[in-house]
């Protein structure tokens, strides 16, 4: 009998060093790379975006991110896996949008119509013909003006004015802008883009503009290239793993799986699955230390986290909707978290103890961060309670 190939946790801890470019010798020139190396970056927080991709440059600057986000625009952002907002590069982006984007995309729309249908405080009932309408001359004033912000296409297109309200009757009843929900399901769509904010990089609010057309390829083939290139970087890994990350159906992440080709191995926590040519041992590439921001992809990278991260320490470092706060990493695992004060300073914790050389080394990482980060102040949108602690 042929048995599976055996990865250790130590064996991934290895290939996460390597592939998500944390280990110092492994630190990436370009924006571009680092997007791809993690196969998106967390883009839900605007932050996340400079702070996951300068953890892992060697030469970390916010206009590095600034280039490729809004000069180039080498790397956009989706709406994609699990209904989360991804920044990918351009190459990788009509993959996502295929095999994921698009899908939710269509939900997203039909939530909103749904919604407008049964707004009574509207000027004029909405449907589909005014709803096009609406889209259509918002379009042509966004061309028109070449970057706008909500409120300003607002005053060109007087529909985006109207709000609906959600839950009515409910205790927590709420009015949402037209505006915000149609420009929303436009960049969903991928008919626009979000531009550069209003303010620091920190800012949740940006301009609008028209995005570049994708190319289409076949769903099946952009699945399968997707999960190709996660198991590139997160794998080898679960087919648990694979499904909450992308969050297709069971069905649809098995098929990619057979359609890339991917060889089962065992884990030490049980079945997982590789590529083809990925069974063998990768070499040990040294000590590192890290300083990950919060949603950061590698902490978020998989469902099943015990390998890199002591359960007992998730309360400390999670929010109670399972979002993950800034991180302290020491050889592979999480070992603490960080946060910065409102006088700048970047202060960290552990929660175990991780020795002398590892203290030295998160230390330097500290310094490191607020060396790039100079003036500008940080809180994360989603707190955790040791982030809160430290800032106290």
């Amino acid at each position: 009998m042929t048995h599976s190939p055996h990865i250790s946790d130590e064996q991934r801890r290895a290939r996460l060093a390597r592939r998500h470019l944390l280990a110092p010798a492994r630190r990436a020139a370009r924006a571009e790379d680092v997007a791809d190396a993690v196969v998106g970056l967390h883009a839900t927080d605007p932050a996340t975006v400079y702070l996951a991709a300068c953890a892992r440059l060697a030469e970390p600057s916010a206009a590095e991110v600034d280039r490729v986000l809004y000069e180039d625009v080498s790397v956009v952002r989706l709406l994609s896996m699990r209904r989360t907002l991804f920044a990918v590069t351009t190459e990788l982006a009509p993959y996502v949008n295929a095999s994921t984007a698009r899908g939710i995309a269509r939900r997203e729309r039909a939530q909103m119509m749904k919604a407008l249908a049964t707004c009574a405080d509207a000027a004029e009932p909405w449907d589909e013909r005014r709803l096009a309408e609406t889209e259509r001359a918002a379009l042509a004033a966004l061309a028109a003006r070449g970057e706008a912000t909500t409120s300003e296409l607002a005053q060109d297109v007087p529909a985006l004015r109207e709000t609906v309200v959600m839950s009515p009757g409910k205790p927590y009843e709420a009015r949402r802008s037209v505006g915000s929900w149609v420009l929303g399901v436009l960049a969903a769509d991928g008919h626009i883009r979000r531009g550069r904010p209003r303010g620091s990089w920190t800012s949740s609010l940006h301009r609008w503009a028209v995005a570049a057309e994708l190319p289409e390829p076949p769903e099946r083939e952009a699945r399968a290239e997707l999960v190709r290139r996660w198991l590139a970087s997160y794998g080898p890994s679960s087919e648990a793993d694979l499904k909450w990350w992308t969050g297709w159906s069971l069905r649809d992440t098995r098929a990619a799986l057979a359609d890339v080709g991917a060889v089962s191995v065992r884990l030490d926590h049980g079945p997982g699955l590789a590529l083809p040519s990925d069974v063998e041992p990768v070499a040990d590439g040294g000590d590192w230390a890290a300083l990950l921001p919060g949603l950061d992809p590698t902490a978020m990278g998989w469902r099943d986290r015990d390998w890199y991260l002591d359960p007992e320490h998730v309360p400390f470092l999670f929010d109670r909707a399972g979002n993950v706060g800034p991180t302290v990493w020491w050889n592979g695992r999480v070992v603490g978290g960080w946060a910065q004060r409102a006088n700048g300073e970047v202060v960290w914790r552990t929660l175990t103890d991780v020795g002398r050389a590892a203290r030295t080394a998160i230390e330097a990482e500290a310094a490191r961060l607020s060396g790039w980060l100079g003036d500008v102040r940080v809180t994360p949108r989603f707190r955790t309670p040791l982030e809160r602690e430290l800032v106290r």
